[in-house]
């Protein structure tokens, strides 16, 4: 099963293709240098426009006095809510304070304390302060800063801007041997092209754009799942969606990517307030405002729905050096007139992380030879129903030095596409608007059988406007729509609240799910739906 595009003009080749700018796709792609592999980069928008420089909370490791891989483990496993792959937690945690200290020396710079340490600070979910952060609230394009400086500088490494990864390529023994990309721009690389290599990695980030509201760019549709799910690969955990609880609310009618009110000024004591000015969040969880995301994200949505309004509350009126802790919040909450530091910001929940993904193993493998998957793209079993604040930037740097390991000592031999991809499919872009509607009112942050059931009856008409033109447009809403009819479909499986899925005709969490719901399509179009303990 494939999108429908031009034929091919040109080719390219390398050793390994990484899709994404990202920090696993960068990580990737420089520890497979250092192994003297040749890497093709191929990144939708200009390469430093991937969802890792909105990261602002920081990367969790267990580097502080005191603190150990142990301790971030139980709290990993709490959030995850019961279905974290346990042997991926331990990878995660153990080998994550060592990828920390490799990212400091390719130069990531981290905010100090007085005494000159890296300053740790907590996240909710977070029983010790294990956050670093670089630039009070900027950690994530200190990431991509130092990491694509590196990229920049090594010659094995060639770049391709504004190009999206169409679908991948087939050999006849059916494993991965490339991909077809569409390059936006002039010269002999315009349009339609493929991209030959041993192993292709998709690091595209996540796919927030399937709701109306997000904290996720604009890039971000999910095309890495997608095109994961046309080459046969399964997903798993898809309907287990994080709804930043925190996000700058503006406008009912103001769609996009929303300005992301970090965890971490939670964390310097701002609170949360209704509209009765009450802190709501005091008595539901031992943690109150630092509670994890979903707790906090479902009392939010509580809080509207009770009240009529369209918000809750954050002051931060109390946190005296919140212009210099949190510059960037400071300059979207001043360019949207509101002062911080003397009023209250209003803040509702937004879709803000994938917790599923592409089901790979610990070495990032997908269920398709040759097709490696890592970050925000890949469902590790790690993050289980709700991840863990700060836990997806490690993630991105541990996983991404175990893929480029893994191909290291297994590449193969360079394999020549099938000519038959499979059959063919495009969507009309107008469904886009109306899908994101759909999913954002019956698939978002509360759900029940009968909001899914009209968010698939909605899914299924919108799928009768196909077209005949190739466009960035029509594959993107081609996508989106893959993804959303995954997310409902498992969502409509999952009987239960769990995590950051939550039901308001299941309300209670059943032993009976202690599972992973994997889907995957077969090479005609067809949905395959089955479920697997979790370890």
């Amino acid at each position: 099963m494939k999108l429908r595009a031009g034929e091919p003009g040109w080719t390219v080749q390398a050793d390994v293709i990484v899709i994404g700018s990202g920090v696993a796709g960068l990580t990737t792609a420089l520890n497979l240098r250092a192994g003297g592999l040749s890497v093709l980069l191929v990144t939708k928008s200009h390469i430093d426009e991937g969802s890792t420089k909105w990261a602002q909370g920081g990367i969790a490791a267990a580097l502080g006095p005191g603190d150990t891989p142990g301790q971030h483990k139980k709290d990993t496993l709490i959030a995850g809510a019961g279905l974290c792959d346990t042997d991926a937690v331990d990878v995660l945690v153990s080998e994550g304070p060592e990828a920390v200290r490799r990212l400091i020396a390719r130069g990531a710079v981290f905010d100090k304390s007085e005494t000159g340490e890296i300053a740790l600070t907590r996240e909710g979910g977070h029983l010790r302060n294990r956050i670093l952060h670089a630039g009070g609230d900027a950690t994530g394009a200190e990431v991509s800063r130092a990491l694509l400086a590196a990229v920049q500088n090594d010659a094995g490494i060639e770049v391709i801007e504004h190009a999206l990864a169409i679908d991948a390529l087939l050999s006849e023994t059916g494993s991965v041997c490339g991909v077809t990309l569409h390059v936006i721009g002039a010269g002999s690389r315009d349009g339609v092209g493929r991209a030959l290599a041993r192993a292709v990695v998709i690091a595209t980030g996540g796919l927030g754009q399937v709701y109306s509201q997000t904290t996720n760019p604009s890039v971000s549709t999910g095309d890495g799942v997608a095109l994961a799910l046309r080459a046969g690969a399964a997903v798993a955990d898809v309907e287990f969606i994080q709804f930043h609880p925190t996000v700058l609310w503006r406008d009912s009618s103001t769609g996009g990517q929303q300005p992301l009110i970090s965890e971490a000024v939670r964390g310097e004591g701002a609170l949360l307030l209704n509209h009765r000015g009450e802190r709501f969040m005091v008595g539901k969880h031992p943690l109150a405002e630092l509670a994890p995301r979903d707790i906090v994200a479902k009392e939010i949505f509580s809080q509207i729905k009770e009240s009529g309004s369209q918000h809750v509350w954050l002051d931060a009126t109390a946190i005296k050096d919140f212009r210099e802790r949190f510059p960037t919040i400071y300059s979207s909450c001043k360019a949207n007139g509101i002062d911080p530091t003397s009023q209250l910001i209003p803040v509702s929940p937004a879709s803000h992380y994938a917790s599923g993904g592409v089901l790979v193993d610990l070495n990032g493998q997908t269920t398709v030879p040759g097709l490696y998957a890592c970050g925000e793209t890949a469902c590790t079993g790690a993050h289980g129903a709700n991840r863990l604040a700060s836990n997806s930037l490690l993630e991105g740097l541990v996983f991404g030095a175990r893929i480029s390991t893994h191909i290291l000592a297994h590449l193969p031999d360079q394999s020549q596409p099938s000519a038959n991809q499979g059959s063919d499919f495009l969507l009309s872009p107008t469904i886009e608007l109306p899908l994101q509607l759909a999913m954002s009112q019956g698939a978002g942050v509360m759900r029940s059988e009968n909001s899914l059931k009209e968010t698939l009856s909605v899914l299924q008409q919108l799928s009768e406007y196909t077209t005949t033109e190739p466009s960035l447009e029509a594959w993107e809403a081609s996508n989106l729509y893959l993804l959303a009819t995954a997310i409902v479909q498992a969502a409509l499986v999952r009987t239960e609240s769990r995590g950051s899925h939550w039901r308001t005709d299941f309300p209670d969490t059943s032993d009976q799910w202690h599972k992973r719901i994997i889907q995957n399509l077969d090479r005609t179009g067809k949905w395959h739906s089955s479920t697997e303990e979790v370890k």
